[in-house]
């Protein structure tokens, strides 16, 4: 019987689970019940951890990731930011790396650093605050989701928390949120499944066993009990401070960098023994509407100066687990909320875009670039975006199948739908991604079209998704949605109703996609 099962079908109604936290009601069961034997375990066993590193404000891509291959068109688009060519940091001779993130080539250079190309979805918000939510969530831009993918994985992990946790089996906290307040990301059906250290300041004063002066009034008095109190009351305030002491050594880290000093206290606490799974740090500053890049030098400048530490924190980090032997159980993965247009407003800044390539970063990372590189209109306006090649939810399903070993039945619930998986991660124990071919798998005829051309796709069976995107991201058609077998097959694509200009047809089938640029025309 499967555990999810067993407890469902095991626990009486009514029955209140134990629970350390004070006032909570418990009944007691033997050690050696069954219900709590079960309770105890989490549903997979493996030791590897997950670090999500979220960049607030919306990050511009294509000054990150520049497109080589398309960089006239690319350099046209942004003539007051774009990055001269020699500048680059060429990655696969398609697309270089912001000058500033040398830490990040090196990295790439062993083949720790996976550049995940044009990473969205369907019909884009371009609000700060949907767009996180739907990032958070994991779910469609037009549905509220009122819990995290990641609480969902930890729910599904770590049932009934917070009774009975913690206890012998994970004494520890489920998910750690470090720089402010525990997101929607870890937000379970019933609770959050995390915990929240609001700044390094305060996980140094827990570990010294020091508070921050409160002033000497009555307010402040009042503030020092209520401190006081919530101290005694913090569940893991004590593993946590067990686990720094545990670690009394590591390398050094870039100063004045606020992410490297969030990273610095992860690696501390991985490698001081907590057995959490998830960590979660930010670094904002990325709405860069204007003054994006210095105006005589647009290598240097305030954009810059953000993916510099951003590079710098990430390769200290990954020193520090090597240097204190745990980079074999860590994984680590950036995102913002979205990225910015293709075109450059004339503040020297850019606005909110769509998609925009993302960084999984890590030992047992499958380096390299997965994905074409984007293709950047000869003429590009100022409402066009870049087509997003893969759905951002896949990036979660692979982490949640090959790293962290769900089951592909617990996966579809957890993630709300069947999502691709993608070679990002050595999946050891768990199941590995399919290799994606150069093939070209998706074609159309006529192009440029008048009202209807004719779509010749290719699957290797299983799953496949064809897609019509406009410039702005979003999705105008689903042509195709379904399980096919292996072989090539057409369908016909009527936009007679669609203004003219570009158009671009997505082949989503199991772990491959490819996305083909259309014209249309009068």
């Amino acid at each position: 019987m499967k555990r999810r099962d067993f407890l469902r079908k095991s626990i009486p109604a009514g029955v209140l689970l134990p629970s350390l936290v004070s006032g909570f009601s418990f009944r007691a069961f033997s050690a050696d019940s069954d219900i709590i034997q079960s309770l105890m375990l989490p549903v997979t066993e493996t030791d590897h951890v997950f670090v999500i590193i979220q960049l607030n404000g919306g990050n511009d891509g294509l000054n990150m990731v520049v497109p080589i291959e398309n960089f006239s068109n690319y350099a046209n688009a942004r003539q007051n930011i774009y990055l001269p060519e020699k500048s680059l940091l060429a990655l696969n001779g398609k697309a270089g790396l912001h000058p500033a993130m040398t830490g990040l080539k090196a990295m790439y250079d062993k083949g720790h650093l996976k550049v995940v190309q044009s990473v969205g979805y369907p019909q884009p918000s371009f609000s700060h605050f949907r767009a996180t939510d739907i990032w958070m969530s994991g779910s469609d831009s037009n549905e509220l989701v009122n819990t995290g993918w990641a609480g969902r994985y930890l729910n599904y992990e770590y049932p009934n928390f917070p009774n009975g946790y913690p206890n012998a089996t994970m004494t520890d906290p489920l998910a750690i949120q470090i720089g402010s307040a525990t997101s929607l990301t870890l937000q379970g059906p019933a609770v959050s499944m995390g915990m929240s250290i609001s700044n390094t300041s305060n996980f140094y004063n827990l570990v010294n066993g020091i508070q921050d002066p409160a002033p000497n009034t009555p307010a402040g008095k009042e503030l020092t009990f209520i401190r006081q109190i919530a101290q005694q009351t913090q569940q893991y305030a004590t593993v946590i401070k067990a686990a720094a002491t545990n670690t009394v050594q590591q390398v050094s880290y870039p100063t004045k960098n606020s992410l490297g000093d969030q990273l610095k206290i992860v690696a501390r606490l991985i490698k001081g023994g907590l057995k959490t799974r998830i960590y979660m740090v930010n670094y904002g500053g990325f709405d860069t509407h204007s003054a994006q890049v210095d105006s005589v030098d647009t290598t240097k400048g305030y954009h810059a100066n953000l993916l510099m530490n951003v590079s710098d924190a990430i390769k200290a980090f990954q020193d520090d687990l090597k240097f204190l032997g745990v980079d074999d159980r860590v994984v680590g993965m950036t995102f913002s909320e979205f990225g910015r247009r293709i075109k450059s407003n004339g503040s020297d800044g850019t606005d909110h875009g769509s998609a925009a390539p993302l960084f999984v970063f890590g030992k047992n990372v499958l380096g390299g670039v997965l994905g074409d590189t984007p293709v950047i209109p000869a003429n590009a306006t100022v409402s066009a975006n870049l087509p997003f090649q893969y759905d951002f939810r896949s990036v979660y399903a692979t982490i949640l199948a090959n790293w962290l070993c769900v089951n592909d039945d617990d996966l579809q619930q957890i993630m709300l739908k069947n999502y691709q998986v993608l070679p990002l991660v050595n999946a050891g124990a768990c199941k590995k991604a399919v290799n994606l071919s150069g093939e070209m798998l998706i074609s159309n005829y006529p192009n440029p079209f008048v009202s209807s051309t004719i779509i010749t796709f290719t699957t290797a069976g299983g799953h496949t998704l064809i897609q019509i995107i406009d410039t702005t991201g979003r999705v105008v058609a689903n042509l195709v949605d379904k399980e096919y077998a292996a072989g090539t097959y057409t369908v016909t694509f009527n936009g007679d109703r669609l203004a003219t200009g570009v158009y671009y047809a997505r082949l989503q089938n199991l772990a491959t996609q490819q996305v083909r640029a259309m014209l249309k025309v009068r």
